[in-house]
Protein backbone atom coordinates (compact mmCIF):
# COMPACT_ATOMS: atom_id res chain seq x y z
CA UNK A 1 0.00 0.00 0.00
CA UNK A 2 1.47 3.42 -1.04
CA UNK A 3 2.16 6.45 1.79
CA UNK A 4 -0.78 8.28 0.26
CA UNK A 5 -3.04 4.89 0.48
CA UNK A 6 -2.22 4.26 3.97
CA UNK A 7 -5.32 4.62 6.61
CA UNK A 8 -5.68 7.71 8.88
CA UNK A 9 -3.50 6.43 12.06
CA UNK A 10 -0.26 6.86 13.72
CA UNK A 11 1.83 4.13 14.78
CA UNK A 12 2.87 4.40 18.40
CA UNK A 13 6.08 2.46 19.40
CA UNK A 14 6.64 2.30 23.03
CA UNK A 15 9.71 0.84 25.01
CA UNK A 16 9.78 -0.17 28.26
CA UNK A 17 11.45 0.50 31.36
CA UNK A 18 14.88 -1.47 32.80
CA UNK A 19 13.70 -5.02 34.23
CA UNK A 20 10.57 -4.78 32.51
CA UNK A 21 8.87 -6.52 28.58
CA UNK A 22 6.69 -4.45 26.63
CA UNK A 23 3.64 -6.32 28.27
CA UNK A 24 3.95 -3.10 30.81
CA UNK A 25 1.82 -0.97 27.94
CA UNK A 26 -0.64 -3.65 26.51
CA UNK A 27 -3.76 -2.35 29.14
CA UNK A 28 -2.73 1.22 26.68
CA UNK A 29 -4.66 -1.12 23.56
CA UNK A 30 -8.17 -0.47 25.04
CA UNK A 31 -7.43 2.77 26.01
CA UNK A 32 -6.44 4.72 23.28
CA UNK A 33 -8.19 6.24 20.54
CA UNK A 34 -8.52 3.89 17.21
CA UNK A 35 -6.42 6.38 15.37
CA UNK A 36 -3.60 5.79 17.82
CA UNK A 37 -2.39 2.10 17.24
CA UNK A 38 -0.13 0.30 19.94
CA UNK A 39 3.23 -1.16 18.76
CA UNK A 40 5.16 -2.40 21.79
CA UNK A 41 8.40 -3.13 21.09
CA UNK A 42 9.97 -6.37 23.37
CA UNK A 43 13.81 -5.67 23.75
CA UNK A 44 15.90 -9.21 23.70
CA UNK A 45 15.86 -11.72 26.40
CA UNK A 46 12.41 -11.01 28.08
CA UNK A 47 8.38 -11.63 27.26
CA UNK A 48 8.28 -13.13 23.86
CA UNK A 49 11.84 -12.87 23.04
CA UNK A 50 12.32 -14.69 25.95
CA UNK A 51 14.95 -16.86 24.30
CA UNK A 52 17.59 -14.58 22.80
CA UNK A 53 20.24 -13.17 24.87
CA UNK A 54 20.40 -9.93 26.01
CA UNK A 55 21.99 -6.97 23.57
CA UNK A 56 24.11 -4.88 26.83
CA UNK A 57 25.04 -2.44 24.61
CA UNK A 58 23.45 1.17 24.46
CA UNK A 59 24.63 1.94 20.86
CA UNK A 60 24.20 -1.98 19.42
CA UNK A 61 20.44 -2.17 21.05
CA UNK A 62 19.09 0.99 19.62
CA UNK A 63 20.67 -0.05 16.01
CA UNK A 64 18.85 -3.45 16.29
CA UNK A 65 15.63 -1.98 17.17
CA UNK A 66 15.88 0.36 14.32
CA UNK A 67 16.35 -2.30 11.86
CA UNK A 68 13.48 -4.69 13.46
CA UNK A 69 11.15 -1.59 13.65
CA UNK A 70 12.03 -0.30 9.93
CA UNK A 71 8.72 -1.36 8.47
CA UNK A 72 6.98 0.42 10.74
CA UNK A 73 8.58 3.24 10.99
CA UNK A 74 8.47 3.69 7.61
CA UNK A 75 5.36 5.76 7.77
CA UNK A 76 3.55 8.03 9.83
CA UNK A 77 4.76 7.19 13.68
CA UNK A 78 5.40 8.52 17.08
CA UNK A 79 8.16 7.15 19.85
CA UNK A 80 7.24 6.52 23.70
CA UNK A 81 9.57 5.03 26.67
CA UNK A 82 9.76 5.06 30.15
CA UNK A 83 12.80 5.41 32.56
CA UNK A 84 15.21 3.35 29.75
CA UNK A 85 13.08 3.24 27.53
CA UNK A 86 13.16 6.97 27.12
CA UNK A 87 16.52 7.16 26.33
CA UNK A 88 16.02 3.86 23.78
CA UNK A 89 13.24 6.28 22.10
CA UNK A 90 15.49 9.03 22.18
CA UNK A 91 18.84 6.98 21.17
CA UNK A 92 16.22 5.49 18.01
CA UNK A 93 15.11 9.07 17.18
CA UNK A 94 19.01 10.21 16.59
CA UNK A 95 19.75 7.21 14.94
CA UNK A 96 16.96 7.54 12.22
CA UNK A 97 18.37 11.58 11.61
CA UNK A 98 21.52 10.18 11.27
CA UNK A 99 20.50 7.69 8.60
CA UNK A 100 17.98 9.82 6.49
CA UNK A 101 15.27 7.81 7.71
CA UNK A 102 11.88 8.96 8.57
CA UNK A 103 11.38 10.86 12.16
CA UNK A 104 9.17 10.16 14.31
CA UNK A 105 5.78 12.61 14.49
CA UNK A 106 6.80 13.20 18.08
CA UNK A 107 8.92 11.81 20.85
CA UNK A 108 8.05 11.24 24.45
CA UNK A 109 10.41 10.67 27.14
CA UNK A 110 8.58 9.66 30.44
CA UNK A 111 11.11 9.14 34.05
CA UNK A 112 14.11 10.01 32.44
CA UNK A 113 16.79 12.38 33.32
CA UNK A 114 17.77 14.61 29.94
CA UNK A 115 20.57 13.30 28.12
CA UNK A 116 22.97 15.86 29.07
CA UNK A 117 21.81 15.26 32.60
CA UNK A 118 22.15 11.92 33.67
CA UNK A 119 23.83 10.91 36.24
CA UNK A 120 27.11 8.90 35.57
CA UNK A 121 27.12 6.73 39.01
CA UNK A 122 23.72 5.86 38.90
CA UNK A 123 24.59 2.22 37.84
CA UNK A 124 27.92 2.26 40.34
CA UNK A 125 27.38 -0.83 42.44
CA UNK A 126 24.54 -2.18 40.90
CA UNK A 127 26.18 -5.61 40.05
CA UNK A 128 24.71 -8.06 42.80
CA UNK A 129 21.64 -9.35 43.48
CA UNK A 130 21.10 -7.78 46.95
CA UNK A 131 22.03 -4.07 45.08
CA UNK A 132 19.03 -4.68 42.51
CA UNK A 133 16.51 -5.77 44.76
CA UNK A 134 17.29 -3.35 47.19
CA UNK A 135 17.01 -0.81 43.60
CA UNK A 136 13.96 -2.80 42.90
CA UNK A 137 12.31 -1.80 46.26
CA UNK A 138 13.06 1.77 46.62
CA UNK A 139 11.62 3.01 43.17
CA UNK A 140 8.38 0.72 43.85
CA UNK A 141 6.43 -0.51 40.83
CA UNK A 142 7.20 -4.13 41.24
CA UNK A 143 4.50 -6.67 42.36
CA UNK A 144 5.54 -7.99 45.94
CA UNK A 145 4.87 -11.81 44.28
CA UNK A 146 7.96 -11.17 42.47
CA UNK A 147 10.02 -11.11 45.73
CA UNK A 148 8.25 -14.10 46.64
CA UNK A 149 8.76 -16.38 43.68
CA UNK A 150 12.65 -17.79 43.13
CA UNK A 151 11.49 -18.30 39.32
CA UNK A 152 10.31 -14.41 38.70
CA UNK A 153 12.91 -12.86 40.94
CA UNK A 154 16.08 -14.31 39.10
CA UNK A 155 14.36 -13.36 35.68
CA UNK A 156 13.51 -10.01 37.04
CA UNK A 157 17.46 -9.26 38.61
CA UNK A 158 18.73 -11.09 35.09
CA UNK A 159 16.71 -8.67 32.85
CA UNK A 160 17.40 -5.53 35.21
CA UNK A 161 21.05 -5.88 35.24
CA UNK A 162 21.28 -6.62 31.67
CA UNK A 163 19.37 -2.87 31.29
CA UNK A 164 21.16 -1.06 33.94
CA UNK A 165 24.37 -2.36 32.11
CA UNK A 166 22.77 -1.21 28.66
CA UNK A 167 21.92 2.40 30.33
CA UNK A 168 25.41 2.48 31.48
CA UNK A 169 26.38 2.07 28.51
CA UNK A 170 25.07 4.97 27.04
CA UNK A 171 27.58 8.37 26.61
CA UNK A 172 25.60 12.04 25.68
CA UNK A 173 27.48 12.42 22.13
CA UNK A 174 25.96 15.96 22.27
CA UNK A 175 24.34 15.64 18.82
CA UNK A 176 22.10 18.43 17.38
CA UNK A 177 18.80 18.81 19.09
CA UNK A 178 15.74 16.57 17.17
CA UNK A 179 13.48 19.27 14.97
CA UNK A 180 10.77 17.46 16.27
CA UNK A 181 7.90 17.71 19.08
CA UNK A 182 9.34 16.28 22.17
CA UNK A 183 6.91 15.62 25.28
CA UNK A 184 8.46 15.18 28.56
CA UNK A 185 6.81 13.73 31.58
CA UNK A 186 8.04 13.18 35.36
CA UNK A 187 6.39 12.40 38.25
CA UNK A 188 6.24 15.15 41.32
CA UNK A 189 7.59 12.72 43.99
CA UNK A 190 9.86 11.03 41.69
CA UNK A 191 14.02 11.45 42.37
CA UNK A 192 14.47 13.18 39.36
CA UNK A 193 15.51 16.57 40.05
CA UNK A 194 12.97 18.86 37.89
CA UNK A 195 15.70 20.63 36.58
CA UNK A 196 17.07 17.71 34.83
CA UNK A 197 14.16 16.51 33.48
CA UNK A 198 13.82 20.60 31.79
CA UNK A 199 17.04 20.23 30.28
CA UNK A 200 15.21 17.53 27.67
CA UNK A 201 14.45 21.20 26.66
CA UNK A 202 17.76 21.85 24.84
CA UNK A 203 17.41 18.08 22.93
CA UNK A 204 14.46 19.89 20.84
CA UNK A 205 14.72 22.10 18.23
CA UNK A 206 10.67 21.63 17.91
CA UNK A 207 8.00 22.01 20.13
CA UNK A 208 8.54 21.18 23.87
CA UNK A 209 6.63 20.56 26.75
CA UNK A 210 6.77 19.05 30.25
CA UNK A 211 3.89 17.67 32.22
CA UNK A 212 4.06 16.42 35.91
CA UNK A 213 1.82 13.89 37.20
CA UNK A 214 1.32 13.17 41.41
CA UNK A 215 3.31 9.74 42.14
CA UNK A 216 6.98 8.14 42.25
CA UNK A 217 8.51 6.87 39.04
CA UNK A 218 6.16 4.69 37.98
CA UNK A 219 3.17 7.49 37.98
CA UNK A 220 2.94 5.98 34.22
CA UNK A 221 0.93 3.50 36.11
CA UNK A 222 -0.29 5.67 39.26
CA UNK A 223 -1.32 8.17 36.86
CA UNK A 224 -2.37 6.49 33.79
CA UNK A 225 -5.52 8.09 32.49
CA UNK A 226 -3.56 11.90 32.54
CA UNK A 227 -0.35 10.32 31.32
CA UNK A 228 -2.74 8.94 28.25
CA UNK A 229 -4.66 11.90 27.53
CA UNK A 230 -1.34 14.19 27.30
CA UNK A 231 -0.35 11.70 24.73
CA UNK A 232 -3.25 11.74 22.72
CA UNK A 233 -3.28 15.52 22.96
CA UNK A 234 0.57 15.68 22.00
CA UNK A 235 0.14 13.09 18.88
CA UNK A 236 -3.55 15.57 17.80
CA UNK A 237 -1.14 18.15 17.36
CA UNK A 238 1.88 16.69 15.93
CA UNK A 239 -0.35 15.10 12.70
CA UNK A 240 -1.39 17.14 9.53
CA UNK A 241 -4.99 17.69 9.61
CA UNK A 242 -7.25 15.50 8.97
CA UNK A 243 -4.76 12.46 9.56
CA UNK A 244 -7.67 10.68 12.27
CA UNK A 245 -6.79 13.50 15.15
CA UNK A 246 -9.13 15.89 13.45
CA UNK A 247 -11.78 14.46 15.98
CA UNK A 248 -10.44 14.81 18.85
CA UNK A 249 -11.29 17.35 21.53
Amino acid sequence: MSRAMRPPFVDLLVLPCAGASATMYLRWRRLLPQWIRLVPVELPGRGARLGEPFVEDFERLVAQLCDEQAGVMDGCHALLGHSMGALLAYGIAQRQRALSRPLPRALFVSASAAPSRRDPERFAGKDNDAALIADLRRQGGTPEEVFGCAELLRLTLDTLGADYRVCASFRDTAPAPLSIPLHAFGGRQDEIAAERLEAWRHAAAGRFSLDWFEGGHFFIREREQEVLAAVVRGLAHSLPAGHGAAATP
